[in-house]
């Protein structure tokens, strides 16, 4: 692994994109600071420019170069980064003069965020400079959670695939801003993701933003109303009668459980099953492989995918949020 550590910074340090692994989803990389090798990024993905970027630093010393933590903040801010970093929590905050205007959108505002994975770790405290890194697949298209998605996504388009397994967590970083309150500082959750508003909620008023999802021109990574899609039209509906089928059409079903009691599997004559916790219904469980299982159903050839939903609380709000802006036709 040292070999691809090595191969993968001198790539970094002469402006190429390279895909790496991090805790959550695989990233495609660039030198945060060098605005051409970021550019890259966006065509690689065929990412809209008004789309901004997260960007990783390596310790907690480097988020200076990349961000203005605010005074009125400062303290939230700090205990928010000892509680989850390294890992998946990303913080808007007013960005530095250093970070080109590319890799936010012409936005005033940078995510930035700390990897929990030590090899993307390595690679950014090797190359010295914060890396901006969104999901390392096609724009709006399931996230790759192991290097051999990432090569069905990107084959040909990148020079560098470094295969760090699959990832720990499975979902996108939760993203957050902060702001300060007349009694608690206020924590806005603007992504849902694998820390959850429960977590958050030791350290301020969590407020999860309603409109989390919007059509055009974002303010941070991943708010765009399609997106983590199969090509595969992904269904969702209020309860399980509403699905009806046309005749001719092969449906798979993605499960949360496999369990009959939910009202899905015993529904319809499926082409294909797949679980994203097989009997157990564990929520971290399910976050972990739903990107993966996602991935199967949408490469096995079905005329569409039904989606059993999962417990909307606590981890399962943001595999909600993935699988309904899975299920949203693109623009």
């Amino acid at each position: 692994m040292s070999e691809a550590v090595s191969e993968a910074v001198t790539m970094l340090k002469n402006g190429e994109v390279v895909a790496l692994p991090t805790e959550t989803v695989y990233g495609l990389a660039a030198d945060a600071f060098n605005a051409e090798a970021v550019a890259k990024v966006f065509e690689a993905k065929e990412r809209p420019s008004f789309d901004p970027l997260i960007v990783h630093v390596s310790s907690a010393d480097e988020l200076n170069e990349v961000a203005k933590v605010p005074e009125d903040v400062e303290k939230t801010v700090q205990k928010l980064i000892s509680a989850f970093w390294p890992g998946p929590l990303t913080l808007v905050l007013p960005k530095s003069d250093k970070v080109p205007d590319i890799v936010t959108s012409g936005l005033p505002d940078v995510a930035v965020r700390q990897s929990g994975n030590k090899i993307f770790r390595e690679i950014g405290k090797e190359l010295g400079r914060p890396i901006a890194a969104p999901s390392a697949n096609r724009f709006g298209r399931i996230s790759p959670t192991a290097g051999s998605a990432v090569m069905k996504e990107l084959e040909g388009r990148i020079p560098l695939i470094v295969d760090g397994g699959a990832c720990r967590d499975g979902l996108e970083s939760t993203i957050v801003r902060v702001e300060a309150g007349e009694k608690r500082p206020i924590i806005h959750i603007l992504r849902l993701g694998p820390v959850t508003k429960k977590e958050l909620q030791n350290f301020g008023r969590v407020i999860i933003e309603k409109k989390r999802v919007i059509d055009e021109h974002p303010k941070v990574p991943g708010q765009l109303a399609s997106h983590y899609a199969p090509v595969t039209p992904l269904l969702m509906f209020d309860k399980p009668e509403d699905f009806v089928p046309e005749e001719g059409k092969k449906y798979g079903l993605l499960s949360h459980k496999g369990d009959p009691k939910a009202g899905y599997i015993d529904l319809h004559e499926w082409a294909m099953v797949e679980s994203l916790s097989p009997g157990s219904g564990k929520l971290p469980e399910a976050a972990v492989r739903l990107f993966h299982v996602l991935r199967v159903l949408d490469e096995a050839g079905l005329d569409a995918i039904v989606a059993e939903p999962v417990s909307d609380t606590g981890l399962g709000q943001a595999i909600m949020d993935r699988l309904r802006r899975a299920s949203l036709p693109s623009s």
